[in-house]
């Protein structure tokens, strides 16, 4: 058994946002030089934007995948990674994060609620499709051969997330929930930490700033995640 100041530890839930990738050199969205400053959400990551204008919305995502081959996992990537090869299916991970970055770091298991960007979604087959390239309204899918039906595979405002069964499955048999880098505002990942709690779970917030929801955790560790998550996993290995 594993145990965090003196709290008795079996299962643990970690949820992490775009600070963790941050550190990585990838752009946030909510940050005053994120990607929100520089698009309009509503141009770009909804069904409807899609449906106005998917030439703008391919740009957007070939840039972002583009930009997600120029960077590298960071110091809180492997640490998680790290938890995970230790304790194995003991230590859940989510993310709201649509890079490769956990997988990249070692993670063997990464649930993606929100899709990825290394990913495409046909709307004729309903396939998801790993892509590493460009592609655009003149793309075929790979799967059944379709011109036009390809869009990226993320969840858009409006959309629901992906694996929440899951999810809410994990929060309730955990002991342990942490959030990393997430602004706990988006839902409804910001709920997370209500669910760990009514399962009475000792909850954990990193971030460099107090998130919206940081009443809900018992403990706030203020500070960058390369630093903290670090310090957290090896409180929980030495425990």
């Amino acid at each position: 058994m594993k145990n965090l100041n003196g709290f008795p530890v079996n299962r643990i839930v970690i949820l992490t946002g775009a600070g963790v990738s941050a550190e990585s050199g990838l752009a946030t969205f909510r940050d005053s030089d994120g990607l929100w400053e520089k698009h309009d959400p509503m141009q770009i990551a909804t069904p409807e934007a899609f449906a106005r204008d998917p030439e703008l919305v391919y740009r957007f995502y070939n840039a972002r995948r583009r930009q997600l081959r120029d960077v590298v996992p960071n110091d809180a990537h492997r640490a998680l990674a790290q938890l995970q090869a230790a304790f194995g299916a003991d230590v859940f991970l989510i993310t709201q994060n649509v890079d490769d970055l956990h997988e990249r770091g070692g993670s063997k298991q990464v649930c993606h609620m929100h899709g990825e960007l290394n990913s495409m979604l046909c709307r004729a087959c309903c396939q998801a499709q790993a892509v590493s390239g460009d592609y655009d309204g003149r793309s075929r899918c790979p799967e059944c051969g379709e011109q036009g039906t390809l869009r990226p595979d993320i969840v858009w405002f409006g959309e629901v997330p992906y694996h929440m069964e899951t999810i809410f499955q994990r929060l309730r048999r955990c002991d342990l929930f942490v959030a990393i880098g997430t602004s706990g505002v988006v839902y409804p990942a910001a709920g997370f930490v209500q669910e760990a709690l009514a399962a009475g779970a000792r909850t954990v917030e990193i971030n460099k700033e107090v998130s919206e929801v940081a009443g809900f955790f018992h403990e706030q560790r203020c500070g960058t995640a390369t630093r903290e998550v670090a310090a957290l996993v090896a409180e929980l290995l030495d425990n």
